[in-house]
């Protein structure tokens, strides 16, 4: 296809294109003639793949970069290539260096070591969760980490099920699109399933008026109004 047919199916600009082709994110297409390039299936799913990274997962064109290259590394084992991708998902250091953050990232470390993970402290969503425990203790909810475990198997539940939606993918780049999207918006999906499930725990263990599956208040002969005469006056 001509670079305004491959514009049409993906929705991204010429221009723009022409912009990924010089960077090296996207392979120049074949010449057919001086001024006239023909580009195929490949470069439409690389070019899906790129806005992916860029419009769901927020990285930066040299991050983009740094996960192609990983994805057209053959010597690369897969788990390193979808690692190359989720590890450029994290947050950015918040310039906090005191007490708590020293005290969080032991904490993690020692989930870590505790839940016997294949990973480092230093990844990247360790460091995240390292600043998210630091700022609770700093508002006075320090005890929050005694719920880890129990959130850590939450996770691994989770992810377990989006592996095995990835795993249904052929092509690496789709892996690695799948781990994009699951990830940002797999997070979105699971912040409101907990949202949704925090209303009816709290429903449950509080009890809240007119809430389904809640009793209806009982009134004691004190709390009860008094009746209505006639006229309707009390």
């Amino acid at each position: 296809m001509r670079i305004g047919e491959l514009s049409r199916k993906t929705g991204v600009p010429v221009p723009t294109i022409k912009y990924y082709v010089r960077e090296g994110l996207l392979p120049a297409g074949e010449l057919t003639s001086r001024n006239q390039a023909s580009y195929d299936e490949t470069h439409e799913r690389r070019l899906r793949l790129i806005r992916a990274l860029l419009d769901v997962g927020g990285m930066k064109v040299a991050e983009i970069a740094d996960v192609l290259a990983a994805v057209d590394d053959p010597e690369r084992p897969l788990h390193k290539v979808l690692g190359a991708a989720a590890d450029r998902m994290g947050g950015t250091a918040d310039g906090h260096d005191d007490a708590e953050a020293a005290a969080a990232r032991t904490t993690v470390t020692d989930l870590i070591s505790r839940r016997g993970w294949r990973t480092h402290e230093s990844n990247p969503a360790a460091t995240d969760l390292a600043r998210a425990l630091a700022a609770l203790t700093r508002l006075g909810h320090g005890t929050f980490a005694e719920l880890l475990d129990t959130y850590a198997e939450a996770a691994e539940q989770v992810a377990r099920a989006d592996l095995a939606y990835v795993d249904r993918r052929v092509a690496v780049e789709d892996m690695v699109e799948g781990v994009v999207i699951g990830t940002v918006l797999g997070e979105a999906v699971f912040s409101a399933l907990r949202r949704l499930a925090h209303v009816d725990a709290s429903a449950r263990l509080y009890g809240a008026e007119g809430a389904p599956g809640a009793e209806a208040p009982t009134l004691t002969p004190s709390a009860a109004p008094p009746e209505r005469g006639p006229t309707g006056r009390r």
